[in-house]
Order: C-alpha cells, then structure tokens, then sequence
C-alpha cells in the first residue's frame, strides 16, 4: 500500500482469514483515492460484487466502503428465533467476508457526488472511483413505534426476528408463554424478506400446538399490507394454512405504539386512519425500513429513498456508471438474499460492459425467492419475479408445504449464500432450465 494515501495500516487477525488489511483514519487524507469500482456496502450483494471484481481487477483496483465488523446472514434468523439454529451460525467477521483483493475502508459511506464520481466517508476521506456499486441494504426503524426499542428490555414476550441484539430471545418467548393473545405484525414500508413476520408466526403456532398451549391463545396477524403475500399464488396457500389453524389476520393494520407496562399496542387501520388499542400476551415486531439516512439524503435516489435504477440493468437512470443490488434499490420486487444473488449475475455482466464501452444486455427478470418456513416439518417454497409471476426451480408445485423444501432452507441454501459472499453462486437460474428440460428462462 503506498505510503502517499496517508493511512495507518492496521493488520487485523481474523478467521478464517489470517490477516485482512484495513484502512482506518483519525483525520481526512489529502486528496481523492482512486480506484477502478467501489462497493459501499459488504452485505450479501456487496460482498459478492466484491469477490467478482476483486479478483477479476486485481489487487487494488476495488475498495470497500463497510463499517461493521461482523457480517450475519440475515435470512437465518428466522430460524434462530424459532430455535432451529443459533447466532454463531449466522454472524462471522467482517474480515473473513471483504476479499484480500479488496480495500477495505472501515468507515461509513456519509456523502455521494456522482457528477465528480467521489464517495465522502465519516472520516472525511474522499474515495474516487470510475464505477460504483451501491450496496447498503436497509435500516431498522424501531423508534417510529412509540415505546420502542426501549420495551424490548423490559417485556420478554415482546420480540423481534429482525435484529442480531432481540434475535435469540424470541425462542425463549414462545417456549415460556402460557397463552393469550399472540400478535405478529408486518408495518407501513417496504422491510427486508416480507415473508418474515409469518414465518415466525408459524413457527410459534406449531410450538403451542406441540405444548397445549394454543387452545389457550388468539394468533392475530395485523399487516399493514392490503394482502397476505405480494405473490398471488402463494398467498392463497397462505391465507388457507392461517383459517385452518385459526389464526385472524386483519389486513392494513399498521403498530404506531407499545405500552409493555399494560400490555398494549396501539394500531392504526390504515383505510380510515382511526387507531384501537389491542391487549397482546406475546408480540413480534417487525420494524419500519428505510435506506440508510445518507444514502436517502444523497442525489442518486428517487423520490421514496432508493437507489433509482433501471429495473432490468440495475444501472443508475442518470449516471451510468453508477449500479446498485439489493435491499437499497427501488427494483420492484421482494427484498431478499436470492434476488441480490439473481443481480449478481446481471451486474456481473453488466458492469463488465460497461468498463469495456459495450451495450449493457443481461437484464434481471425481478427473480425472487421466499422459503415460507410453516411448521417445523414444513416450507411453501416461494419463487417469483415481477408481478408475482411463479419462477418455480423445481418441476412440482412449490405451492405446498413439503419437508424437502424445509431441508432445502435449512441446510442448502446456507451453502448457496455462502458461495454467494464468494462470487460463485447468482441464483438457481441454470437448475430451472435443466429441470424443465429448458422450457423456462
């Protein structure tokens, strides 16, 4: 590393890793660094753009702007909160996740100027780059909820799947409740897996079912969504499991606040704006969503905070040497792991295009996928891109809850996800053409 960039190097032990370089900095550095692509973002998508590039530019040619030290695979904690897995595996360090090919900034992305294609760090470093790949992922928004986060230290039946601090005490929620009413909640904004917050309600079902627990609960599932699920025919599988099991779902029904001290929260009906106090014994919050705060105040976002992209090339509207994957993008399908998996491969190529002056051709078809984990034997694999147009994988109807899929879920798709972080897995696209005998895109 050249001494001129003004950095302290710091040699950081980590597994499996023995040392990643890190740049860290108490003060700016003179000047702008170059590189060829930065990646603002080491989530599923950026580390996977991360591995393709790094080792396809070389050593030097790709920073990564990442302030976290440990990476978790976020479409595990699901299973952690209903007891299937345990955090241990779904967190590991950042520094086993960014390639050695890549430099790391340990600092936050804080301001984007796309007409001088520079990125502004926390630290007030100025990192140049010729192509730039956003990668932020979402936000978690407990404080819009009033009385949140703050009721989750003092409630032990009020729970939350969707962050590493709450995850693992959800287990012991279900396992210790003694009946009531149980309320699960989907809120007012676009969130990270929509299928999350009735996974674990499933989960929680089966569990006071096995126990005798369920004929002394009410399951109420208010979404703020007008619908069960974005995918028409998987939300008829859905709304079927939850009348045979009793469940109510009430629907545009948004949490606007929790009184743990009386056991309450207020909902707001979305249609007539009138908000209604509802008694609850055990609750799982799933919270708001945005973009980051600096990436929503930045000028390469839409209207809504997103990236604004071209839905197909995933390439920035306005500056064409600015892409995005992921959660942070207004690409309109669900937000979750397989379709950054499915991007990678168009980015891949797209990207590659670019540099080389050539037209952008792979366009992203919205590919999608959400393992809907129903019991503890059972998953409704879902698979569907825009619209909510089935892109079944496998030549069955996936529109049934089968213990293979729940197997897929638990033990192949880690393996997918982990060969995604290395760049070497964009989606079950080639195994839908083979098991259709190439019939399907």
């Amino acid at each position: 590393m050249a001494g001129s960039r003004g950095a302290t190097l710091l040699l950081r032990c980590a597994a499996p890793k023995p040392f990643k370089v890190s740049y860290f900095s108490t003060s700016s550095r003179l000047g702008a660094q170059n590189y060829e692509l930065v990646v603002v973002g080491s989530g599923a998508g950026g580390s996977a753009i991360a591995s393709k590039f790094g080792s396809k530019l070389g050593k030097g040619k790709v920073a990564v702007i990442e302030p976290s030290d440990v990476h978790y695979n976020q479409a595990m904690f699901t299973l952690i909160g209903g007891g299937l897995k345990k955090m241990e595996n779904s967190a590991r360090p950042m520094s086993s996740v960014i390639p050695d090919t890549c430099d790391w900034f340990k600092d936050k992305a804080m301001e984007f100027d796309p007409k001088n294609d520079i990125v502004t760090t926390a630290a007030g470093d100025q990192i140049k780059y010729q192509f730039l790949v956003v990668a932020m992922g979402l936000q978690l928004h407990y404080e819009y909820i009033k009385g949140l986060p703050e009721a989750f230290d003092v409630d032990p039946y009020l729970v939350t799947n969707y962050s590493p601090k709450y995850v693992s005490r959800t287990i012991n929620g279900i396992e210790t409740f003694k009946g009531g009413n149980a309320v699960f909640t989907l809120p007012n904004t676009p969130i990270k897996c929509a299928g999350a917050p009735q996974k674990i309600m499933y989960l929680a079902e089966s569990k006071w079912k096995a126990s005798g627990i369920k004929n002394k609960t009410k399951l109420i599932y208010n979404t703020a969504l007008g619908v069960m699920f974005s995918a028409p025919k998987y939300a008829k599988v859905l709304e079927q499991i939850c009348k045979e099991r009793g469940i109510e779902v009430n629907f545009k029904r948004n949490l606007v606040e929790v009184r743990p001290d009386k056991k309450e929260a207020d909902f707001m009906k979305l249609d007539t704006g009138e908000t209604y106090t509802l008694p609850y014994d055990f609750m799982h919050v799933t919270p708001p969503m945005t973009p980051p705060t600096e990436l929503m105040n930045s000028p390469i976002v839409d209207p809504t905070g997103y990236v604004n992209v071209n839905k197909n090339t995933l390439q920035h509207v306005v500056y064409p040497n600015i892409f995005a994957i992921g959660d942070c993008t207004n690409v309109p399908t669900s937000k979750t792991a397989a379709a950054a998996a499915s991007q990678c491969g168009v980015l891949r190529r797209n990207i590659t295009a670019a540099m080389n002056g050539k037209e952008l051709v792979p366009k992203y078809d919205g590919y999608t996928s959400c393992p809907l984990v129903t019991s503890y034997e059972t998953c409704v694999m879902a698979e569907f891109g825009f619209d909510g147009h089935p892109m079944e994988t496998f030549p069955f109807n996936q529109a049934k809850e089968r213990r293979t899929m729940l197997l897929t879920k638990k033990h192949v798709l880690p393996v997918c996800y982990n060969l995604m972080l290395k760049g070497w897995w964009e989606g079950p696209a080639p195994f839908r053409k083979l098991f259709h005998l190439g019939l399907t895109k």
